[in-house]
């Protein structure tokens, strides 16, 4: 059980690590660098249609600023709903292809005038190889859910000759 514990201490970020991803992603997200923003997610096994649909979403407000960001622990629910597929447009299951341990939130005030507006953003974080990534679900395996029922084919009557 201490080898277990010394294991998983072990493959955790360090606080320098953490800082400095979260340094490295505001700075390209503040100065719309949409290929280090695209570098920071974890692809491997998820469909291109997937992929492109996450950088879309990843680079969608890049280039405002970012009022809050910081890397925090999901609470044990927040966990577990990370954990479970998802339903997708496409009537598919994604899951995550490694399990996330953080997420990293991110508060854009957008002000206008004298009113002033504020959008949050929650993207998981996992480690992969030393790495901090943001990983993009992949096909749960087994797991197509059709959005809508089949609709049947209409009888035909038989020719006769």
């Amino acid at each position: 059980l201490a080898t277990l514990a010394f294991a998983t201490a072990a493959l955790a970020a360090t606080p320098e690590q953490e800082k400095a991803f979260v340094a490295a992603y505001q700075k390209a997200f503040e100065s719309n660098d949409i290929k280090t923003l695209e570098s920071f997610l974890l692809t491997k096994g998820a469909p291109a249609e997937t992929i492109e649909f996450f950088k879309m979403m990843q680079s969608a407000e890049a280039g405002q600023k970012i009022s809050k960001i910081e890397l925090v622990t999901p609470d044990a629910e927040q966990l577990k709903k990370l954990g479970k597929p998802i339903p997708m447009p496409d009537g598919k299951l994604y899951k995550m292809p490694i399990t996330p341990k953080k997420q990293l939130v991110i508060v854009i005030e957008d002000k206008e005038g004298e009113s002033t507006g504020t959008s949050t953003s929650k993207l998981p974080v996992a480690e992969k190889d030393g790495k901090l990534v943001i990983p993009v679900p992949v096909p749960a395996e087994g797991t197509y859910r059709p959005s809508s029922p089949p609709t049947p084919i209409p009888s035909v009557p038989a020719l006769s000759r």
